[in-house]
């Protein structure tokens, strides 16, 4: 079975985002860089399975600027086989958007056949949480999302789900889409050696011509601000204080 793994490039979980003075976007400009740590997760499930004799083949792909070779270095290093890089914009402050990714990814499944597709559920720098979805529906494939827990067994896959009443297991007939969750595993670093193969490893590179998908934005971002701050504490001396202010200043009681 081939697995891909879709891949994004965004920043640094660790690094503390910051809005440009003239509110059209968040600043990118010498700011750290790597892979959506959902993203890391599907990878890395995809090397375990892989590891069990589940998988023969990983095929990493990113859709974005050219940048994001790192990124798929990065996914090459910690086990996959071989990468896909589609550059669809010459601006790295240009997002493509869920269904133009959708579209693309549909293309290379279609190209490349593969008998499941592990995504991370969502992009931590615009939240969609879409991507996922719109290619099970492009394809017509079943899906599982918020998986915590994956195991395939022959033509089907069983998912364990993370849903707000707590976990659902749902049964999938395979190919499938899966989007993964946190608790799903622990993402394995790249050792020294790894790193070098990596460079080895090929990396096709594509456009959107070449699959005959236009990526031109269907949204536009008016405005980007940054959130409030957060207001100073008030120490108080003892809880019949706490009780009066909850009561009469913030009324929550």
């Amino acid at each position: 079975m081939k697995v891909l793994v879709p891949v994004k490039r965004v920043i640094d979980y660790n690094v503390k985002v910051r809005v440009k003075a003239d509110g059209t976007g968040v600043d990118l400009a010498n700011v750290k860089m790597s892979m959506n740590p959902f993203d890391e997760i599907a990878v890395e499930q995809a090397i375990r399975l892989k590891e069990a004799g589940q998988a023969d083949e990983i095929v990493a792909v990113s859709i974005g600027v050219k940048q994001a070779q790192e990124t798929l270095r990065t996914a090459l290093a910690m086990g996959a086989d071989r990468a896909i890089l589609i550059v669809a914009s010459e601006d790295v402050n240009t997002d493509i958007e869920p269904l133009a990714v959708a579209k693309l990814l549909k293309a290379v499944v279609d190209e490349e056949k593969p008998g499941l597709v592990l995504c991370g559920k969502q992009a931590i720098d615009n939240d969609m949480n879409a991507t996922g979805q719109m290619l099970a529906a492009l394809l017509g494939w079943s899906q599982a999302t918020f998986a915590s827990k994956l195991e395939i067994e022959g033509d089907s896959a069983n998912v364990t789900r993370e849903v707000d009443g707590g976990l659902q297991t749902i049964k999938v007939k395979m190919p499938t889409i899966v989007t993964v969750d946190l608790r799903l595993n622990e993402p394995r670093y790249a050792s020294l050696p790894n790193i070098m193969k990596a460079k080895k490893k090929p990396m096709d590179q594509k456009t959107p011509e070449d699959y005959g998908v236009d990526v031109s934005p269907r949204l536009t971002v008016v405005k980007t601000v940054e959130p409030e701050a957060r207001k100073a504490g008030v120490m108080v001396a003892d809880v019949a204080e706490l009780v009066s202010k909850l009561k009469n200043e913030a009324g929550v009681i």
